[in-house]
């Protein structure tokens, strides 16, 4: 047993006054002379002997009483947890999860309220000194800082459901955070949550000087069917052109779905619809096809009806049809021929020329893919530019000059993690090999022949060998040696040919394979956004290039939704940094003024979709790092009690306080019923 105030332990010395009254406590006998006392004497010695066992027991009952009561001022307890910490002042954070599978139902109401209700018996349990922090899933700024209790309950009763999802590690570190402001204090985190799977990934830990309490809040597993992901097949859109759309369907449950009905909205107008059955625990994929978009951005909208949870069954995605696509193409003098023929034959493209020496840097970024021929010397600008605007997402498709300076050749390839001409082969040879399997040949042949004619070579550079890893070769010579590679750098790629766009070299220029070569590198290229963004997760994002101005400012709305982003420029491409301002997920446009520039699209993180729970074990396993760790029960039973016990250990005290007025009690009971009878002595 140990002491919460043990100074009041000498208080303990005030018993000595009971028993110096009882020493002291003389009475005077008045004398009675009888003829004959010898039957009073054996009276006297029975009376003496009554009243002296009373007299004790009266002492001995305010002796108790007494220390009983001096026992209670020292608030004594049986330890439990660290009895060092009793007395001091606590620092207490607070994760009241709220996440969407928060919002579930079960005895007490929903998950929430439950949560928001155990949070206050947690904060009841401590001293008004004590100070609290309230974190959630929203880790907004105002959480990072201590309440106290009043203000931490009012701030309990405003919690509301949340589109974020957090892990357990995340929360501590957060938690973490404000505590290096409490030196003095004794840290303390609670844990109030549903404990999904998907929120302890991984072994947590946490610091060791903190005290982690883990409060369950009970739930049901139910059965869910979401949608996953959506993504397009093709990577560039044309206005009427036929799309499929890849759907990723999840059966979160334990038993077969059947014909769940799915519907497919762009810009509101319904374009499939879709009925699929899903086994128990399993992912389905299928593909939707629609036509007749026109140009412009496309609003799309993925539904389906699953009942009871519902917070994820729709998925929002944006995409744009281009009217055109612009492509650049860069040579020394003059545009060159073969190249400006095939993109002059659709008018999908609009090609544009710059000489090497005249190219306009900042304007690089607005095309998707770059033709580079017929520049015999690349000068070290260039080539930092074209180096630059790969890595930052753009397509280079290099073909050599017939007299290439091939120095030069290597002091652009080779930064971008890409072979480069060596030297001159006067072999004459035919690529033998075509890599079908590619993305780039994807569509191209409706059948391919078993001896399909294939160009010819009458000479070519060897390239260097130097990137297995990081290329795929397209077209091959014998032995396998690489007559049109593809290269991965940065965010973008690098094309790279064996010879120049010159019939002295080959008859690649005029094969029917050129056409289908160029429009695909075309059409694979380009810096798309993507289709959405998940809330919590992408606060940046990257969009096409716009241009800075201060005065105007960008906008993302949606409905009488409307904040301004944070706009930066990062290498020439357009960051926007939103933190936490985006709620609600949709579609919203970003606009400047009037005019709309993009449409961004945000959905939940779909790992709430997953409604099953940690098991006692698997929480503890998840737990195991951190050695100061107690799980307490919400079972129906009141926390503050439990939380009491855990940091003062059994309190004692009220037992000493009923102790003590029973002891008083007694010493009433005795002077009022406990008599010493006295009897009459007649002399005779």
């Amino acid at each position: 047993m140990a002491f919460l105030y043990p100074g009041f332990l000498f208080a303990l010395f005030a018993l000595a006054i009971p028993v110096i009254i009882h020493l002291f406590n003389f009475r005077q006998y008045k004398k009675v002379y009888f003829s004959n006392v010898q039957f009073l004497k054996d009276l006297q010695k029975q009376q003496s002997s009554r009243s002296n066992l009373k007299n004790r027991l009266i002492l001995a009952a305010r002796l108790l009483a007494l220390t009983f009561l001096v026992l209670a001022f020292t608030r004594p307890f049986l330890p439990v947890g660290n009895p060092e910490n009793a007395g001091k002042q606590h620092a207490v954070s607070v994760f009241v999860d709220n996440s969407y599978s928060m919002q579930t139902l079960n005895r007490e109401g929903s998950l929430l309220d439950e949560a928001k209700r155990r949070a206050k018996e947690v904060a009841s349990a401590y001293s008004v000194n004590d100070r609290f922090q309230l974190i959630t899933q929203d880790f907004e700024g105002k959480q990072q800082r201590f309440l106290n209790r009043d203000e931490f309950n009012q701030a309990v009763d405003e919690v509301k459901i949340s589109p974020q999802s957090r892990n357990f590690q995340q929360v501590l570190e957060r938690q973490k955070a404000l505590f290096e402001s409490e030196n003095n204090a004794v840290p303390t985190v609670y844990l109030i949550s549903d404990f999904q799977k998907n929120l302890a990934k991984n072994s947590i830990d946490a610091d060791q000087k903190t005290k982690v309490m883990l409060v369950r809040i009970k739930a049901s597993p139910l059965p869910n069917i979401a949608v996953d992901s959506v993504w397009l097949l093709s990577p560039l859109h044309q206005p009427n052109a036929a799309e499929k759309l890849v759907v990723k369907l999840h059966n979160y449950g334990d038993e077969k779905a059947q014909k769940v009905p799915v519907k497919l909205l762009i810009n509101g107008q319904t374009k499939a619809l879709g009925s699929y059955d899903l086994n128990a625990k399993s992912v389905r994929q299928d593909t939707l096809q629609f036509s007749g978009l026109k140009p412009g951005w496309q609003k799309g909208e993925l539904s389906l009806n699953d009942n009871p949870v519902t917070f994820d069954n729709q998925f929002y995605f944006t995409f744009q049809v281009q009217q055109q696509l612009p492509v650049l193409q860069i040579t020394d003098q003059v545009p060159n021929k073969y190249i400006s023929a095939v993109f002059a034959s659709d008018a999908f493209f609009k090609a544009d020329f710059s000489s090497a020496g005249n190219v306009n840097y900042s304007a690089l970024n607005r095309y998707p893919v770059i033709y580079f021929s017929d520049v015999k010397e690349v000068s070290a600008g260039l080539a930092q530019q074209l180096q630059n605007y790969v890595k930052q997402g753009g397509t280079l498709v290099v073909f050599p000059a017939a007299d290439a300076n091939l120095a030069s050749y290597k002091s652009l390839l080779q930064p971008l993690q890409a072979d480069f001409p060596e030297k001159l082969l006067n072999d004459s040879t035919k690529v033998t090999a075509i890599n079908l399997k590619h993305p780039l040949f994807k569509e191209v042949f409706e059948k391919m022949p078993q001896n399909p004619d294939l160009p010819q070579i009458k000479k070519y550079y060897g390239l260097s060998s130097g990137q297995r890893n990081l290329k795929n070769n397209l077209l091959e010579l014998p032995g396998r040696t690489a007559f049109l590679s593809v290269y991965n750098s940065g965010k973008g790629k690098v094309y790279l040919s064996a010879v120049p766009l010159d019939e002295t070299f080959s008859n690649l220029p005029r094969h029917a394979l050129f056409v289908p070569l160029l429009f695909r590198m075309a059409l694979l290229s380009g810096h798309n956004q993507p289709l959405f963004y998940t809330l919590g997760e992408n606060e940046l994002m990257e969009i096409a290039p716009i241009a800075k101005l201060d005065e105007q400012p960008l906008h993302l709305q949606k409905g009488q939704i409307s904040l301004i982003p944070d706009m930066r420029e990062v290498n020439g491409n357009t960051i926007l940094y939103v933190a936490d301002q985006i709620r609600e997920t949709g579609d919203y446009k970003l606009t400047r003024k009037d005019s709309v520039l993009a449409q961004i699209a945000f959905n939940d993180n779909r790992q709430e979709s997953d409604l099953n729970y940690l098991t006692d074990q698997e929480l503890k396993t998840d737990f195991h790092a951190i050695k100061t760790v107690s799980y307490l029960s919400s079972g129906g039973l009141s926390l503050t009690k439990q939380v009491a016990e855990v940091n003062s250990g059994v309190q004692l005290w009220k037992l000493c306080l009923i102790l003590a007025l029973l002891f008083l009690a007694a010493e009433v009971l005795l002077i009022r019923f406990y008599k010493v009878n006295r009897q009459q002595t007649v002399a005779v």
